[in-house]
């Protein structure tokens, strides 16, 4: 799950980076350099207690709540939560969901998402575990849902193949992402922010195609809406849809 959607007065500045980094800085922190041990310690602890909760707070975003809510109330059947991070999503399911399978793999969200899960009586089950290897048999489920999450799967071609394996002829998948805007100036950004904003979002792409991501996986449209949200432009233009399986 991404952290680009955060509440826009956490966001980043796109003319501010510029101005506080300078070009030398700038390719010197795209380009990962080793890290010593101390270096390491301090993002593993960045990695596993303050990312997660930076995680939690962008899906609080109040402007995401009616994307949340519409594309998980068409979900039905068993469905797939991809990345579901701290669980925000879970209290929102209801019937015709019969059950939801909660993909998430970095152990800490799981157990946040283990606490937001005892807020409902929907069965929920757990699986951690990589968007780019479901453990799970082909044509098993009936729809996927992904919020905010296709920015941060390293490989997001591989792992929408996988969701296209697992997903039955005529199933759902229920997206509400953030990726690269039309707009050739917003996308200018997007792309000179995208290797420093991943490096400490959790793999977060400003730039990531959404719309041809999904196609190129095999998936139809059916439907999709696109914009921007309130905030900075390369953080905040946003898709929202549904796909099936040709």
């Amino acid at each position: 799950m991404g952290i680009a959607s955060l509440h826009p007065s956490y966001a980043l500045n796109p003319k501010r980076i510029e101005r506080g980094l300078g070009r030398a800085n700038y390719r010197q922190m795209a380009v990962p350099s080793h890290l010593n041990n101390s270096q390491e310690r301090t993002m593993g602890f960045y990695n596993d207690i303050i990312l997660p909760r930076l995680c939690d707070l962008a899906m609080r975003n109040k402007q995401l709540l009616p994307f949340r809510e519409r594309v998980i109330g068409a979900a039905e059947g068993r469905v797939l939560e991809i990345g579901v991070g701290s669980g925000r999503n879970l209290p929102f399911y209801r019937a015709p969901v019969r059950e939801v399978m909660a993909l998430e793999p970095a152990p800490r969200l799981i157990m946040m998402a283990r606490r937001a899960s005892r807020a409902t009586s929907m069965p929920i089950s757990f699986i951690e575990a990589s968007a780019e290897a479901i453990p799970l048999d082909q044509h098993s489920v009936d729809t996927i849902v992904t919020t905010l999450t296709l920015c941060s799967i390293p490989h997001a071609d591989v792992a929408l193949a996988d969701m296209r394996r697992v997903l039955r002829p005529g199933g759902k998948l229920l997206f509400v992402e953030h990726g690269l805007a039309p707009d050739e100036a917003v996308r200018w950004w997007q792309h000179r922010l995208t290797p420093v904003w991943r490096r400490f979002s959790g793999g977060c792409h400003l730039n990531r195609p959404i719309r041809s991501l999904i196609e190129g996986a095999g998936f139809s449209i059916d439907r999709i809406e696109t914009g921007y949200i309130p905030g900075p432009k390369p953080m905040t233009f946003m898709y929202e849809g549904n796909a099936r399986p040709k």
